[in-house]
């Protein structure tokens, strides 16, 4: 697996050229020095608070294998998030990997926790808005940080990982937490339905619908098996109704490996009935750090602000600024998060209304932009 990963690693970075977008960078913590590298979307604009997603790599691998293997880098140039792989420390055997309450003796908290407030120092981070997601290793990262620094968590995504008996006994959430996990049946390196010292899935998903009092019944959703050539197929949970608004959702791989769904490459039985990253994203959309984003309004640095409502909606969307008045050659552009973009309308009046009926349900990215100023969300369609 390790080898396969550095050759696809080789292959993207002769094959694609991200320039002054990929940054590797470090910061030092308790005198050791941790690097990391960063993602900086095209569609970034310092002048609009963006959302910040931690992307984890897995035990022996390394961040920059987590990037192509677990690549969330085209959408996050449509969505307008930082996107950001951290690196593991050495284990006592000399594999990289992720304290995440296995007795290792790495803060990989505090350095989640400093790297966050380095970030926030270079760009305009939505504060709000920080996700954490990882393969394997980085899953089981992910949810130590959404037991222990859920002060700073939004929302977390794990694929191939799960919880360890300590997780689970000391988790103590400051507020309800969004919880996605993406696991295959066949899963030889963190099993589907546990072993002595990790938990199953169906335990980690009974942990979190209780913890967020979401409906215990969960509406059990067949994944259109749209490759039937993968020896895979997937099945969704969805478990609504939780306290503030929040879910916990799981895709459940039937005959699946330890593998990233929608991969570049196949390492195992790999699922590409869906792409792991894409339905991560479309989770992680929906929630800020107090649950679901029932409404959109943002302010910039100019004192502008504009606010975007109902949402979510089935109908229609209402615009309206305040503290701009010329809103000539205003662009809206609305995407799907494939990236296509699925309206254009140009504004010269507000406050306005704009149909979005005929669109299929799921979440949308708006850019609103003219001379003077440019916002970014999402709405979701219902």
């Amino acid at each position: 697996m390790k080898t396969a990963l550095l050759f696809i690693s080789f292959l993207c970075a002769s094959l694609l050229i991200y320039g002054q977008q990929t940054i590797n960078g470090s910061i030092t913590h308790q005198s050791i020095q941790r690097t990391y590298i960063l993602y900086v979307p095209a569609s970034y604009s310092v002048g609009t608070p963006a959302p910040l997603v931690l992307n984890f790599h897995g035990y022996t691998s390394n961040a920059n294998d987590q990037m192509f293997y677990g690549d969330f880098r085209p959408i996050a140039d449509t969505a307008g998030f930082l996107l950001v792989h951290p690196m593991g420390t050495l284990d006592g055997s000399g594999n990289t990997y992720w304290n995440s309450n296995w007795g290792g003796t790495a803060d990989d908290i505090g350095f989640t926790e400093a790297l966050i407030d380095s970030l926030a120092l270079s760009y305009n981070i939505d504060m709000g808005r920080v996700y954490s997601t990882g393969m394997s290793n980085g899953g089981f990262m992910s949810y130590t940080l959404a037991c222990e620094l859920s002060n700073r968590i939004a929302a977390i995504a794990s694929v191939t990982g799960t919880m360890n008996f300590n997780q689970s006994a000391a988790c103590n959430p400051l507020h309800p937490m969004p919880v996605m996990e993406i696991h295959g049946t066949a899963d030889g390196t963190v099993p589907y339905n546990g072993t002595g010292s990790m938990e199953s899935v169906a335990n980690v998903m009974s942990y979190w619908v209780n913890f967020n009092q979401c409906n215990t019944g969960a509406i059990v959703t067949n994944v259109p098996d749209i490759n039937t050539s993968d020896g895979c197929t997937a099945e969704h949970y969805l478990y609504q109704n939780g306290n503030n608004g929040v879910e916990v959702e799981h895709y459940k791989i039937i005959n699946g490996g330890h593998t990233w769904p929608g991969a570049p490459i196949v390492i195992g039985t790999t699922n590409y009935d869906i792409n792991a990253s894409e339905k991560i994203w479309q989770f992680f959309a929906k929630y800020d750090i107090n649950g679901k984003i029932t409404s959109v309004n943002q302010l910039n640095n100019n004192g502008i602000e504009v606010t975007l409502y109902p949402n979510p909606t089935s109908s229609f969307i209402n615009i309206k600024y305040k503290g701009l008045a010329d809103f000539k050659n205003t662009i809206f552009r609305l995407y799907d998060l494939t990236g296509r973009e699925v309206l254009l309308k140009k504004i010269n009046s507000l406050p306005t209304q704009l149909e979005v009926s005929k669109y299929p349900k799921g979440t949308y990215i708006y850019r609103l932009k003219n001379s003077n100023t440019e916002f970014m969300g999402k709405i979701i369609v219902h």
